[in-house]
């Protein structure tokens, strides 16, 4: 499997040797030690994955994501020494798809890291699928969502999510089956499902405290209301 990832980490040893691992799985990489260096990077090369630090020089990760997110849909995976719940929260809810905790084991990160390429990879060449609702049209090969010709900016993962819901439509899923389902793992934090509802809510919701597409059935989980599927 081919891929280019830009790492952005100011530690260079650390950096490093992530691209050590990448290379042995045959994945190109970029080191950023900073985020205005992977800023200037993305202005002249095409990436299919970021894996960004919090702690950076500067720009800190959170205000590298938050302009990011204004322009690209490419998977961002978060690595940091920040474990919070709050940092993690935050990341997620500024469009990264996944969140891991420093120290990591170099093999578990790029088997997600290559996990995510795959999949955005392996949707990319499917047959165009488009789901529309409302005043919004879902172009899931394009990962893009639209509101009246419109971009509305979602992650990877958020319209992984929101296409596996939409999939499902009139069903009640448990935020057992929407994580075993889309990040394909058995086992992980099953609190991020919420995080990654709220985020939906707000970007597809005209009163996200009083949502009309997207439900929560209490004790059971979420459902997106089929009516509204054309």
């Amino acid at each position: 499997m081919k891929g280019k990832v830009l790492i952005i980490e100011d530690e260079e040893e650390i950096g490093e040797l992530i691209q050590l691992f990448l290379s042995n799985e045959g994945l190109d990489s970029f080191l950023a030690v900073s985020a205005e260096q992977a800023l200037n990077y993305l202005d002249r090369e095409s990436f299919d994955l970021v894996v960004l630090d919090l702690n950076l020089p500067g720009m800190d990760g959170f205000e590298f994501l938050l302009d990011f997110r204004k322009h690209y849909t490419i998977p961002v995976i978060i690595v940091s020494a920040r474990s919070s719940d709050e940092d993690v929260i935050a990341g997620l809810g500024l469009g990264a798809d996944e969140f891991v905790t420093k120290p990591f084991k170099p093999k578990l990160l790029t088997a997600r890291i290559r996990a995510l390429i795959r999949r955005s990879s392996k949707y990319s060449q499917q047959q165009r699928l488009i789901f529309r609702f409302g005043d919004y049209e879902l172009d899931y090969d394009g990962y893009l969502l639209k509101k009246k010709g419109e971009i509305v900016n979602l992650s990877t993962r958020e319209i992984e999510v929101l296409r596996f819901l939409i999939e499902n439509s009139g069903k009640v899923l448990s935020p057992d089956d929407i994580f075993t389902s889309v990040w394909q793992q058995e086992y992980g934090d099953i609190s991020a499902i919420a995080v990654y509802i709220q985020r939906l809510r707000k970007k597809i919701e005209e009163d996200y405290r009083n949502p009309q597409y997207l439900k929560t059935i209490h004790g059971k989980g979420y459902i997106f209301i089929k009516d509204f599927i054309k």
